[in-house]
Formats: structure tokens, sequence, C-alpha cells
């Protein structure tokens, strides 16, 4: 019997995107039910929802909960083998479910899948959140196959596998529903951004595998809600990645790697600060105050780890902004087990 399939979309004033992405998904995923898990939105997405998409599944939130609290809610409420977690501002493809699908089929220890995310605004390259799958550095760094930092690959057909990674970007991830509450879905703390990362992290601890199938394209905008010069969002990211490691990683390299990167962080805001961008500098200041604050209750909420998660035991930042290598197919010393390539 097939395995039974849900497509969530959660929404935050996002009716721009609907109106322009949401016929595609439907077009091209026939079969499977769509859900709109509404964010408490002020734009009148809802109104707009029930005018145009009157038999369209909608289940709404009495507040914005942000990417983690919204999905949690939601995949509470539905009932299905897998979910999609896709992006109001994505363009999917013919034919994008059904390979990513058949590949996690094969085995039941994957958890995660995500497809190939190429850029919208540059069709031709790879999208900054996700590309063809997530790795992360040993100091908490993460990045991509296809891009690194803020260089974008084209796509040559390089990365047109199917691999296990490190994360799969939270834009457009299916996850097995079993797994997922399994893990206890998302971490809500962190509101938005990373969320999806300390998630693959967790599976993975579970000795689940999280993966990349380059047999299916979705096209992704990027900055929907947040846009990355946002210094709310510069808040969220400093602070997660912070709150991420903590939890992750196991305790004999946790204050090492966390006083590593509050250095890291110190001269990443001088950055800012030539660049004039005080909003940013003061967000990492506040990211980091808010960190110190969290500690006492992470200390006794996490959970000892096993260093299970294949980290990255060399420095992104030192081999990109030093060595100059700008490209994935650059680095060494990254390989993961389990990868395919399919038949030509």
């Amino acid at each position: 019997m097939a395995p039974s399939v849900a497509i969530v979309i959660l929404n935050y004033n996002g009716r721009h995107h609907l109106e322009k992405f949401l016929p595609n998904v439907l077009k091209y995923s026939e079969g499977y039910p769509v859900w709109i898990a509404d964010n408490a939105s002020t734009d009148q997405s809802l109104s707009w929802l029930n005018t145009e998409y009157s038999s369209i599944n909608i289940l709404t939130s009495p507040e914005n909960k942000g990417y983690a609290g919204g999905y949690n809610d939601a995949l509470k409420r539905i009932t299905a083998d897998y979910y999609i977690l896709l992006n109001s501002d994505i363009e999917v493809t013919e034919h994008w479910i059904a390979p990513v699908l058949s590949f996690m089929e094969t085995d039941d220890k994957i958890a995660a899948c995500q497809p190939k995310i190429r850029a919208y605004d540059l069709p031709t390259h790879f999208e900054y959140a996700g590309a063809a799958g997530g790795y992360m550095d040993y100091l908490g760094y993460p990045f991509c196959r296809g891009r690194i930092f803020d260089t974008r690959e084209e796509d040559l057909g390089q990365f047109d596998d199917e691999k296990d990674v490190f994360w799969a970007t939270g834009a457009c991830l299916f996850v097995r529903a079993n797994a997922f509450h399994r893990a206890g879905g998302f971490d809500e703390t962190f509101f938005a951004h990373m969320e999806e990362i300390d998630l693959c992290w967790r599976l993975l601890n579970l000795q689940y595998r999280i993966t990349y199938c380059g047999k299916s394209v979705v096209y992704h905008v990027g900055g929907g809600t947040l846009h990355k010069s946002n210094p709310r969002k510069t808040f969220l990211n400093y602070r997660n990645n912070l709150i991420m490691l903590f939890k992750n990683l196991p305790k004999g390299r946790r204050w090492k790697t966390v006083f590593i990167r509050l250095i890291l962080d110190g001269i990443s805001s001088v950055r800012f600060m030539a660049t004039g961008a005080w909003p940013d500098v003061i967000a990492i200041l506040r990211a980091h105050f808010a960190f110190y604050r969290m500690i006492p209750s992470l200390m006794k909420t996490t959970k000892r780890t096993s260093n299970r998660a294949p980290l990255y035991y060399r420095s992104i930042v030192w081999e990109y902004f030093v060595l100059g290598k700008h490209r994935f197919n650059q680095l060494t010393g990254i390989e993961f087990e389990k990868t395919t390539v399919p038949k030509s």
C-alpha cells in the first residue's frame, strides 16, 4: 500500500506568495492533500483562501509561533506517513514528489530528505537555503553542497545524486512522521532559523539518516518572512546557533566549542561595524545575552548525547576566507557513506 503524504505549507502574512505559487503546488501535487497552516496572519490570507480555494485544508493558530511552533501545532493535527514541509515561496516542478518518496521508501531509517533547491531569482544556480544538502563544521557553521557562505554554484549536474547529508532544508523538507514525533518535533525556543538543523542533528543521534535527492528540483525565493539583512534574523541565527551547539554537542566538547564561537561571533561583529550595520552588531550582543540567560535551563533539559552526527572536522571559515575554497568539491575530508549516483 502506498504511504500517505500530507503537504503542509506554513503561512504568516504570505498571501502574495500563496497567490503566486499555490496554483503550481496544486497542479503538480495531484492526489496529495495540501494543508495551509496559518500562523495568525493579518494580511487577509485566510479570507483569500476561503474565496479562491474553498476546498483546501486550513488549520489556524491564535498566535504566531514561528516556524518551529507553527509546524509543531499543525503536525499534531495531521495524520500521514510522511509530511512535506513546504515554504510558501517555493515553486515546485513536475514530478517533484515521487523521486524523493521512492528514495525514502528504500530504507525506513531515512528520517528526512530534501530535493535540489535552485534559486528562483537565478534558476541556473543553487539557492542559499539548502542547495544540494546541508553540512556543518565542528564549530557550528552550516554550509551546503552548492553553497558556501554567499557563494552559490551554478548547477551543472554535479549534484544529481542521492546522498546522506548532515541537514536537510526546512524550505522543502520531506520527513517521516513517526521519526519527527519520536524526536520531539522542532524545538520551539528557536522560533525560526536553524530549527531544522537542530532537528536533523537530533535525528542523527537517534541513528536515523538525513538525505538529499537530486532527482527532484524546486525553486526557492528565500527571505519570505525575514530578509537576511533584518536584525531580527541576525539575532535568531546567532542565538539559535549557540543553543543548538550547547544542546547537541557531547558534554566534553560543549563548553570549549561554545567559547570559541563566542569569540568568532565577536570578530564577525567587527565586520558589521566596518559596514555601518550597527543594528546587526546590537543583534549579536542581544543574542549572546539571551543565550547566557538560557544556559541554566538548557543544562537542566539537555540530554546526554553521543557524537554520532558526522560534523566536518575542519573550519569552513578558514577554508573559505583564508584558503579561498569557495566550491564544495574543493573541500576535503567531507565524504559520507551511502551515496548513490543515478544510472545514466
